[in-house]
Order: C-alpha cells, then sequence, then structure tokens
C-alpha cells in the first residue's frame, strides 16, 4: 500500500491575490486517442460507492459520494491538478485580478460545447454566475456551498463576495467580487460552481427548489443536468442502485478511456470487498483499514491518501439550550476518549484532533492539544453547570462510510458509552446519509451529531471559513453564542489578510480561541482514507482531497 504522509499542495498565499496569469491547461494537446473499448481493455469501469448520490446538479451538492459522480460530468473555470491539490486551469485558459483584488479577467478555452451541443462562452459563465447569485427562497438553503463560499444572495447582496459578471467578449469573462480574499479565484475549483448549460437549465428550471417539510423538492433538472466533463448521465437506476455515465462525445479534451462508467451503490463494506473479490467492481472507497494488507496480498492495489481531514462532534446550542453553557461543552469534549476510538477504530496515521483543520493547514496552532480523556473533570463540570442528568440527542448517519468517519454507527456507539459514563442521558437518532441525515445537520434539527470535511484545497478558509464564517447560516449554529458574530468576523479579517505570516499568526489565534473558549463543537480526528482497484485496473491518480477522475482509467479484460 503506498501511504503519503504529506499533502502534496499549493498553500495559498499572499500571491493568490497577485496572481498575474497560468500556464495554458496541456489537456488539448494531449492524446486524442479515441479509448474506450478494444480487445484489450473492457468498455466499463465499475466502483462500488459507499453511498448514494443526491441529485447530479453539483450546485446543490454538498457531500462526497454526490460529488464523485457529478464532477466526471461538470467542469469549471478552474480545476485540481491530478494527485494534488494544486489548481490548475480547466475551462479558462488563465486569469488575471486587478491591482485591487475586486476584478478578475478570465481568458477561456475557445471551441467547448456542453454535452448537448451549447456553446461554452463569457455569455455562458455569467449565465451561470447570474443562476446562482439570484437563487431565491428554498434553493439559497440548499445552495449551501455557495452559502459557505460567497455568502449571500442577490436579495443580501450585502453579504456577498460576489458582485457582477461581465462577458467583455466571447472568451473573457470578468468577475467583480467585494474584498479581497486568499480562497478567490480558487473557490472556483470546487465542483459546486461548475459551469452548466444556460439553454438546458432554463428549460429545465434548474433553481425551482421548494421546502418540503424538512428537506426539499428540486426540479427535473438536477437528476438531469448538462456540463461539458468526460461524461455524461445515461441512467440512474434507484432500484437497483447504479449510476451509468456514458462517454461525452461533445467534450472537448482527451477522451475517456473507458466508454461506460458505473457506479455501484454498496452501503455496506463488506459487501463491497467480497464484490470485488467476486469481479463484479473493479475497484472501492473506503476498504476497512483492517483488510488493507489482505487486499493487497489478494493482489489488489491500496492507495492511502493523506489525512487531510477532520471529523467532528457538532453542538447545536439553538436546539439544546443547555449547551449554552461552556462549561458543558468542556464537560462533553473531556467525556468522550479520542484516543482509544482513533486507536480501536482508525487506521495507521489517524491522530486525535486538537482543532478543526488539520496539520497541513496553515494556520494549524501547534500549541494546542486534543482535550484529554477525563470522565471525574467532565463529571466536575456538569455539576459546576447544573447539567448533572442532562439529556443530548446525538445522531448518526447510516447507509455510508467517509473518508474521515469508516463505521458512523461504531464510532457514534463508542461515544454514546462515553457520554452515558458521566451521567449524560443519550436520545440516539439516525437516518441515512442522503435520506434526510445532511439535510436534518443542516437545518439544526439535532442537538449533536457526527459528521465531517475533506479538504477542498489547503487553506484555513476551507475548513474553518466554512465551518463559521457565515454567521447567519451554518451547522453549528453559532448565532446561538454571544462569540459567534465575532468569531465570523475574525475568520473574514484572516482570510482577507494579504501577508502570509500574520494571516497565518491571526489563524492561529483563532483555533486557540475556538479550542479552549468557544467550543462550537468537538474535533475528534484526522483519518487517512484509503481506495482499493483490482489487478487489471490502471490510470487511477488517488486524491488527497478523494476527487478521483476515472476518465483515464482503463480495466484489463484479461
Amino acid at each position: 500500500m503506498k501511504l503519503k504522509r504529506k499533502v502534496p499542495v499549493v498553500l495559498l498565499t499572499a500571491a493568490a491575490l497577485t496572481v498575474t496569469g497560468c500556464a495554458q491547461s496541456d489537456r488539448e494537446s494531449e492524446s486524442t486517442d479515441t479509448g474506450t473499448a478494444s480487445g484489450e481493455f473492457k468498455d466499463t469501469f465499475t466502483f462500488g460507492a459507499a453511498g448514494a448520490p443526491k441529485l447530479f446538479d453539483p450546485f446543490f451538492a454538498t457531500d462526497g459520494e454526490t460529488f464523485r459522480v457529478t464532477r466526471q460530468m461538470h467542469q469549471g473555470l478552474l480545476g485540481v491538478k491530478p494527485g494534488t491539490a494544486d489548481v490548475q486551469p480547466e475551462l479558462a485558459e488563465s486569469w488575471t485580478p486587478s491591482a485591487d483584488g475586486l476584478t478578475w479577467e478570465f481568458k477561456l478555452k475557445q471551441g467547448v460545447k456542453f454535452s448537448d451541443g451549447e456553446p461554452f462562452n463569457a455569455e455562458a459563465v455569467c449565465a451561470n454566475f447570474t443562476r446562482m447569485f439570484e437563487s431565491k427562497g428554498a434553493a439559497q438553503t440548499a445552495a449551501e456551498y455557495w452559502g459557505y463560499f460567497f455568502g449571500s444572495f442577490s436579495d443580501k447582496p450585502e453579504g456577498s463576495l460576489y458582485k457582477s459578471c461581465e462577458a467583455k467578449d466571447e472568451s473573457t469573462a470578468v468577475i467583480n467580487i467585494t474584498r479581497a480574499t486568499s480562497s478567490f479565484p480558487t473557490i472556483l475549483s470546487l465542483d459546486s460552481f461548475s459551469m452548466q448549460s444556460p439553454k438546458a437549465m432554463a428549460s429545465g428550471d434548474a433553481g425551482n427548489v421548494q421546502a418540503a417539510g424538512e428537506g426539499f423538492t428540486y426540479p427535473p433538472y438536477v437528476m438531469a443536468p448538462v456540463g461539458i466533463g468526460p461524461y455524461k448521465l445515461d441512467k440512474y437506476d434507484e432500484a437497483n442502485k447504479t449510476v451509468t455515465l456514458v462517454a461525452n462525445d461533445m467534450y472537448y479534451g482527451e477522451k475517456p478511456k473507458t466508454a461506460k462508467l458505473v457506479f455501484k451503490i454498496i452501503p455496506d463494506e463488506s459487501t463491497r470487498r467480497q464484490e470485488l473479490q467476486a469481479g463484479s467492481i473493479d475497484g472501492y472507497d473506503l476498504p476497512n483499514p483492517v483488510d488493507w494488507k489482505g487486499l493487497e496480498d489478494e493482489g489488489n492495489t491500496v492507495e492511502v491518501r493523506p489525512a487531510f481531514n477532520i471529523l467532528y462532534m457538532g453542538l447545536n446550542a439553538k436546539k439544546n439550550p443547555v449547551l449554552k453553557d461552556l462549561k458543558v461543552r468542556q464537560a462533553l469534549s473531556h467525556a468522550i476518549n479520542r484516543d482509544q476510538m482513533v486507536k480501536t477504530q482508525l487506521p495507521e496515521g489517524a491522530l486525535a484532533a486538537s482543532q478543526f483543520m488539520p496539520e497541513a493547514v496553515s494556520g494549524y496552532n501547534t500549541s494546542l492539544q486534543p482535550n484529554a480523556y477525563d470522565p471525574e473533570k467532565a463529571k466536575t463540570l456538569l455539576k459546576e453547570a447544573g447539567a448533572e442528568g442532562m439529556t443530548l440527542q446525538f445522531a448518526f448517519p447510516t447507509e455510508v462510510s467517509r473518508p474521515y468517519m469508516p463505521d458512523p454507527q461504531k464510532i457514534h456507539d463508542a461515544f454514546k458509552k462515553d457520554l452515558e459514563a458521566v451521567g449524560v442521558k443519550v436520545e440516539v437518532v439516525s437516518k441515512p446519509w442522503n435520506g434526510g441525515y445532511l439535510d436534518d445537520a443542516s437545518a439544526g434539527n439535532y442537538d449533536a451529531w457526527l459528521l465531517g470535511w475533506t479538504g477542498d484545497y489547503n487553506a484555513a478558509d476551507n475548513f474553518l471559513g466554512t465551518f463559521f464564517s457565515n454567521y447567519e447560516q451554518n451547522d453549528f449554529q453559532t448565532s446561538a453564542h454571544p462569540w459567534g458574530k465575532k468569531l465570523s468576523e475574525d475568520l473574514k479579517a484572516a482570510d482577507a489578510i494579504v501577508d502570509e505570516a500574520e494571516r497565518k499568526a491571526a489563524y492561529e489565534l483563532i483555533n486557540k480561541q475556538i479550542a479552549e473558549e468557544y467550543i462550537p463543537g468537538l474535533p475528534i480526528s484526522h483519518s487517512p482514507p484509503a481506495l482499493v482497484v483490482s489487478s487489471k485496473v490502471e490510470g487511477l491518480v488517488a486524491s488527497p482531497l478523494t476527487a478521483e477522475m476515472f476518465d483515464q482509467v482503463t480495466v484489463s479484460s484479461k
């Protein structure tokens, strides 16, 4: 197995504010091999996915199982170099900022078409940003990534990073933002902000999302979106739990090596292994760490990615007011045995967490240590807070494994036992990952819940900013706390600091405040996730972001 200890990443520094351009993508100069079926290779690559996709319009997606599929079908202005977290050109050949970092001119690739044959040009870019910025009602809540990274929508422009878009000419789009930030334009590499056919979105009423109970109803478009990626959607067979993609004949780049890509949804890890052994799938994500050696002994290839993630227990003081007391949150942190869980349930290389981002990210505070497991101290703190015998609704997801959470129920069981040992009455709640769990967590329906995050790129803002910057709307409901607004403002101020050393120091201080003064949730662990493919598979490049592309994968027919 290949254990990568270091994340090959490009740090977002002041240079991100002063980039003057970038190299031409090498996609166009690569082979034009039509790939696909031949006597030597199979025409289908079948991958065992750990969970079902929620939908296929990435603008409304939030989870890795959905993005695993949508990134094969869509592209953005910027992309990520395979095997790294380095940003590279994708639909934009280059980009140039103004001196103040507020205006960005993107030179677009020419001759590119969406899979419905519609042209990709500057007007299409602006149509996409207009669609996203002018989302209304429930669509705003459903578009979580826009909320995380751009702040707000057109009805509250004062809180938005995005300002406007201009089609300067056919191949030049100009995007205006409201403040300089180290995260722009890097955030345009995120799958949620992929370019989609304006014609298809208009005819499919793509923004017509309606609230329905605790979730949403989406327009048919989200199950049949039109993008620019190497593959396009063929069908989603929910009954048989398979998603089938086929090569996109309109794709401008190197053609996929395999004509068909099938995602077979197999939530149970042991079943995924059995299917690999039986040859009914060619690879799968998140093999159980205890199986890694056995899988390799059978001739498979196990790729272990870096631990570029965080598992946490979210706490919602708006849902359970007892959690407003800092001593209660401290007590819960001392009640759970992180080290034992890491040792017994996570793979070699996993670490207990002291803060909400991994050590590889600039701004990580090396002076912090994970809160010690100390049940007696937890009992004392609960008594001082008058919260002895408190009740805590504590949720976990089913039908899924995540890079930071191989077996959610086992982790939940361990922490439930820890909490009960200090007198906390735990009410257990569980729902399928994309069957209500994520929506409930976002809607603030749990007192406490297990969730995590794998970095999209290497910046503190991608972790801390995602969790806590949006004061009015974040999973931790930090608006219930007197420090919530200050935390949001401090994070935005840190993100705008040009000097790298100064910005690093600002994030280190914020990490200390979160760990010692705020405790909006409990950081648990960082875990190196793996994926495995059979000996017949070649061309797969593992991603530290768990963002693998499958278009250059081949499967031997022998």
